[in-house]
């Protein structure tokens, strides 16, 4: 591997994604940053362009984003200023002081019409408030800045506490039967594959406009619990009984996609790297669950 060079700034600080990017980029960068709210907050016109003109880093990669999918049902104005503007302004700025700009956006950008796995030139028809901004950040972003990459993904997992292992791991301590949706599907992706894609996106500066990062084997969230918890007994852990249920037994202030699996045909050319299979960064979620307990 080639020296470190650049400067690269991670949008986003203390989520889980943002914590493996920081753990994974010095290897590949000479200076890494990452920035949390503090110190660049995304809905606050202004904060972000301001830190990207006094650091001017080579790279931006932005993680940071309004990630609650209830909470952006009452909070859609909150949640568009986060996802959108600020993703839009970070990409503006990056335009003008020439950084490479890479961008993490969702497989809630699907949902509203049957027919997955979507690919990047699939139509995107997104059923609520967070899917909605979403979208329009992945338009702000490429209209600021042409050669941005964007990057979807679904279900992204670590380990860490709040993703969906973890809650499966944590509730199976005290329960011996979990009812879990088992008509949506989806694709669950391990935070340190994604963070490995992203860094090689924010390297390949002949890449650009939308990709889909596909983990596999996809399938629904009902069967992802049942291989958490497989997995939780091979390790001599509590591991529940899952009880499927449908989605309309289990109601939520958003609606979820029934069906919002991608298909990924331009990241392995743009990276070379594959779309992952999301079964061995389960093991290291639980260890990592475990260390953390």
């Amino acid at each position: 591997m080639t020296k470190p060079i650049g400067r690269l700034l991670i949008l986003g600080r203390s989520g889980q994604l943002a914590g493996a990017l920081q753990a994974r980029a010095p290897q590949y960068f000479g200076a890494v940053r990452a920035a949390g709210r503090a110190e660049a907050d995304l809905g606050q016109p202004g904060a972000v362009s301001a830190l990207i003109t006094a650091w001017r880093p080579h790279a931006i990669i932005n993680a940071a984003a309004w990630t609650a999918v209830d909470d952006a049902e009452t909070h859609e104005a909150e949640a568009l200023a986060v996802n959108a503007h600020g993703a839009g302004e970070a990409a503006q700025a990056a335009r003008e002081t020439g950084a490479r700009f890479v961008h993490v956006s969702t497989d809630y950008v699907f949902g509203g019409a049957p027919g997955g796995p979507f690919d990047e030139t699939a139509q995107p028809s997104p059923i609520n408030a967070y899917g909605r901004t979403k979208l329009a950040g992945e338009r702000a972003v490429l209209e600021a800045c042409p050669s941005a990459c964007i990057l979807r993904a679904a279900g992204v997992f670590s380990g860490g506490g709040a993703d969906f292992p973890s809650a499966m791991w944590r509730l199976a301590q005290n329960r011996t039967e979990i009812g879990v949706v088992d008509d949506q599907l989806t694709g669950p992706t391990f935070a340190d594959d994604l963070a490995d894609r992203l860094i090689a996106l924010a390297l390949a500066h002949e890449a650009s406009g939308l990709l889909h990062c596909a983990s596999g084997p996809q399938l629904s969230w009902a069967a992802f619990a049942e291989a958490c918890f497989d997995l939780a007994r091979e390790a001599g852990l509590p591991g529940a009984q899952v009880q499927p249920i449908p989605s309309r037994d289990f109601v939520r202030p958003a609606l979820r996609p029934a069906d919002s699996r991608l298909a990924s045909t331009r990241l392995e050319a743009a990276t070379g790297l594959p779309a992952p299979d999301w079964r061995p960064g389960l093991v290291k979620a639980l260890d990592a669950w475990r260390s953390n307990r």
